[in-house]
């Protein structure tokens, strides 16, 4: 199905093909024409399944057939929960939209105000905004949300999350009654339908992939290490697989800070990037990733829907989410759009309910395979019913290598006496059943 039988006009259909796409994704076939009509939508889409393309088309089509009013209004309105996820929506309105005499502007905290409003003064087709810095250009009288005709919440489940649920309200008491509603999020809880309620008016509700799936086409493998090794692991990893491009995830700002200075200490090019970096920071790292000059970049949650990397091969997560969800919006960063890609978790035991409450959720057992060398003193259960009671105070206390030999694990194969034999470990992992850890590179070929 080419994209000029969803009804596009030829400006668009030549704008998709040069951006090398010749077929619609799933939820690009199903939201196209149910904009174009007119419909609200309430879409649930696995990120990196082209649902940007999915709204921004068609709105893209509606706006450029009717007249724009005159003054400081904007007529599309797209909320997003991050800066970056800001900045790539508008990027891609901009580019969608080359053949179009439409005009598009982005908005988001961590910059200047003053630029951006004067950016405003003549109006927008299109704004893309975070809602907080929205809120403040709309009390400075900025821009005008009184016109607008089409409203879109991205990542609406993450927005959510990250507390914005009262500046939406806000934001939705300026806007008109009359206007065509979009929602678009990789998950649907009961608190987003409930906010669904009060905005779509019977939408055409559009699903394209089993709630909290992951993508067929990462592999997913986990290696049980105890947690003064991960740094040691991650370097192991990086410098055996050669790998160039590599997304890290840490659970916490200073964990991401203090991990990117060991690898440059490591002479392996990385930077860090969270909330509390300036967005020329955010900006420039991730610059620096996207062309390569930076080879890892080490990130928080915030960077798990909001990061748009094409092809990137390799996700690792050093720490495990403490919410099981974000786990599957940090691998989807991979295997976008038809591509491959890998996702690898070094896990330690203090993190094996994390673990547990993700497989649950994706409703898959990850292989585990141990790396020679950094085999974990303290073991990663491989049954629920093995979580200790207790908080795992043995694995948080371990402070270093045992003496060289591995611990006794039950279920798993023993070990030849002597040294482990150093091969470079498995960098892939498949979805199979329930299985003792492995080590790296026994498996048949």
């Amino acid at each position: 199905m080419p994209f000029s039988s969803l009804g596009l006009i030829d400006p668009l259909v030549s704008a998709v093909e040069r951006e090398g796409y010749t077929q619609p994704s799933p939820i690009q076939a199903q939201a196209i024409p149910a904009v174009l009509a007119g419909n609200d939508v309430l879409a649930a889409a696995q990120t990196g399944t082209g649902k940007t393309a999915g709204f921004a088309l068609p709105i893209l089509q509606r706006l450029s057939q009717t007249p724009a009013p005159q003054g400081q209004y904007a007529r599309a309105l797209v909320l997003t929960p991050t800066r970056e996820l800001a900045a790539q929506v508008a990027d891609s309105f901009k580019r969608y939209g080359e053949g179009l005499r439409l005009s598009t502007r982005v908005v988001f905290g961590g910059v200047s105000i003053n630029p951006q409003m004067m950016g405003l003064r003549r109006g927008t087709d299109i704004l893309v905004a975070t809602p907080g810095r929205l809120l403040d250009l709309t009390a400075r009288r900025a821009i005008d949300l009184s016109k607008i005709d089409v409203l879109v919440l991205d990542e609406a489940d993450r927005m959510l999350d990250m507390g914005f649920i009262h500046d939406i309200r806000k934001v939705l008491k300026m806007l008109p009654t009359k206007r065509q509603n979009l929602m678009f999020s990789a998950t649907f809880s009961g608190e987003i339908r409930t906010l669904a309620a009060t905005i779509v008016r019977n939408p055409v509700e559009l699903s394209v992939t089993p709630k909290n799936s992951t993508a067929e086409r990462v592999e997913q493998l986990v290696h049980p290490v105890d947690k003064k090794q991960k740094p040691s692991l991650l370097r192991h990893l990086i410098v055996t697989h050669e790998w160039q491009q590599v997304l890290v995830f840490s659970r916490t700002k200073h964990g991401a800070n203090r991990l990117a200075t060991q690898l440059e200490n490591w002479d392996i090019n990385a930077a860090a990037i969270h909330g509390n970096k300036s967005q020329g920071a955010r900006t420039k790292a991730l610059a620096g990733f996207k062309d390569k000059s930076i080879r890892v970049l080490v990130a928080t949650d915030i960077a798990a829907r909001g990061l748009d990397i094409d092809k990137l091969p390799q996700v690792v997560n050093v720490d495990l989410p403490n919410v099981p969800e974000d786990y599957v919006h940090r691998i989807g960063r991979t295997g976008r759009a038809g591509a491959s890609g890998k996702a690898v978790s070094l896990v330690s035991a203090d993190e094996a309910k994390q673990l547990f409450d993700i497989e649950k959720l994706i409703k898959t057992k990850l292989d585990r395979e141990l790396v020679d060398g950094f085999e974990p003193v303290h073991d990663v259960p491989t049954d629920p019913k093995k979580l200790p009671k207790g908080p795992p105070a043995a694995a948080r206390s371990a402070s270093g290598r045992s003496s060289g030999r591995p611990a006794n694990r039950s279920g798993a194969a023993a070990g030849k006496p002597g040294a482990p034999r150093r091969r470079r470990p498995s960098g892939g992992g498949g979805s199979g059943g329930s299985r003792a850890p492995q080590r790296a590179g026994s498996r048949g070929r």
